[in-house]
């Protein structure tokens, strides 16, 4: 047995890329050994991911309790198995965020170690392309529809399996035969500034661009000047989470270069995906350097979730609530883990409660999508399995509709469940239609 390991934080901390530090490969294998340790002695987040289960039993059955015996490919099997769903540091009770001592955030010590394999052995082709879904999107309306066909048949997906290590059984989503900021400009939705500007994201971009109208048609009965902007891209998640910091930053400054003019005129950035706002809140002021991180850090006060901004305003004489028809009672309501990583509520789920005689019946459990990791070859069969109890409280619920903040979620749980949920913001812009649900809503006068 090795002798007792420290959970104080070693000289070997740091969760800042701009720090030399942050890339020493021996800095960071103390902090490796450090919090594996701590891990291992509290073990509260054993039921997230298979992260901690390989660890434990790693240390537990062939290392006699020696955090220090682990071998490279055991721990770098341990950090592939984290898709970086954030609740073990929702969880946690040893975090910056609670002003801990231990100063532990396994997400983070993941990232960087990911970020140091990165910039090491560099990423495959494979890895760029399946992270850049702008590209994606762009090749997909090239096709004339071409790609929406071919990602049903079995030979194509086959090639796309051994080619990009996307699971030949993952059910993908149609791409869109115009992007949304298109939409947007031919119904004359762009503007230099408002009290608010829409972040679409690129899956609403090129996938939904409904999710983006219904959240237009939401704001705009609300009273809310919102405005679209041009040119807007991916947030950079799926680039980071292969551990590719520059190509983050590039994301991160295109966007800030178009969302600070309007942030800095007041306005509210207003974010369709919970990945999304968590990356622009959350990661954009710790990884950005220079005057994109200070800009970041201004960013990150105006951004606010659909929901959240929605909420907002409830105190407020516009608030809307003259709905005219409703889905009922029964609402499945799934609570994204990026939005409880945010620790904003579940303001959606409250909203929905607006809509006369919806009680929504919420589920917190992972659905185990988390970016692509559910795509991938690797991660598919996990993702399922992780996302169980989630499939299984969404089901008990016995709701026609369901309901969730993530279009991603949404994608798994039609695969894995039987039903697509809704965007909350769908959900009450067709209740704000008489045609919307086919329960109408009665008024005092009709009563």
């Amino acid at each position: 047995m090795a002798t007792n390991i420290s959970y104080q934080p070693t000289d070997g901390l740091s969760y800042d890329p701009s720090e030399p530090l942050y890339w020493d490969a021996g800095a960071l294998q103390k902090e490796i050994t450090r919090i594996f340790e701590v891990c291992h002695g509290c073990r509260m987040c054993f039921k997230y991911c298979d992260s901690f289960p390989s660890l434990f039993k790693f240390i537990d059955e062939e290392h006699d309790g020696d955090v220090t015996r682990l071998s490279a490919p055991q721990t770098a099997r341990v950090m592939d198995q984290c898709f970086q769903c954030k609740l073990c540091e929702v969880e946690c009770p040893y975090t910056p965020r609670d002003g801990h001592e231990f100063q532990l955030d396994f997400p983070k010590l993941v990232h960087r170690y990911t970020a140091q394999r990165a910039r090491a052995e560099g990423l495959t082709m494979a890895q760029k392309i399946v992270a850049n879904p702008d590209l994606a999107g762009k090749a997909a309306r090239a096709s004339l529809g071409l790609a929406n066909v071919m990602n049903k048949v079995t030979a194509h997906r086959w090639f796309m399996e051994q080619a990009l290590g996307i699971h030949r059984d993952k059910l993908l989503p149609d791409f869109a035969d115009s992007t949304f900021e298109r939409w947007a400009e031919q119904e004359g939705k762009l503007a230099d500034s408002g009290e608010a500007v829409l972040f679409q994201t690129c899956y609403v971009q090129n996938n939904e661009p409904q999710i983006g109208r219904d959240t237009l048609d939401v704001l705009e009965r609300n009273q809310v000047d919102v405005a679209c902007a041009k040119g807007l891209g991916c947030c950079g998640m799926p680039s980071w989470e292969k551990g590719d910091l520059d190509t983050l930053r590039e994301r991160a400054k295109n966007n800030l270069d178009i969302l600070m003019p309007y942030v800095d005129g007041g306005a509210k950035v207003v974010v369709v995906n919970p990945t999304c706002s968590m990356m622009m809140r959350r990661e954009y002021p710790e990884l950005l350097e220079g005057p994109d991180r200070e800009r970041a850090k201004r960013l990150s006060e105006a951004v606010m979730d659909a929901g959240e901004y929605l909420w907002s305003l409830r105190d407020e004489e516009r608030f809307n609530t003259d709905f005219k028809s409703t889905p009922g009672d029964r609402v499945a309501y799934h609570a994204p883990c990026h939005l409880r990583a945010q620790a904003v509520g579940f303001k959606s789920r409250d909203l929905m409660r607006k809509i006369p005689g919806v009680k929504p019946r919420s589920t917190i459990e992972c659905c185990g999508h988390d970016g692509t990791y559910a795509m991938s070859v690797d991660g598919f069969e996990p993702s399922a399995r992780i996302g169980k109890k989630a499939f299984d409280s969404m089901k008990d619920a016995e709701a026609e509709i369901w309901a969730t903040d993530c279009p991603l979620a949404a994608i798994q749980f039609q695969q894995h469940a039987g039903v697509k949920p809704m965007h909350p913001m769908s959900v009450l812009a067709r209740a704000y239609r008489a045609d919307g649900f086919p329960t109408p809503i009665e008024t005092e006068e009709e009563g």
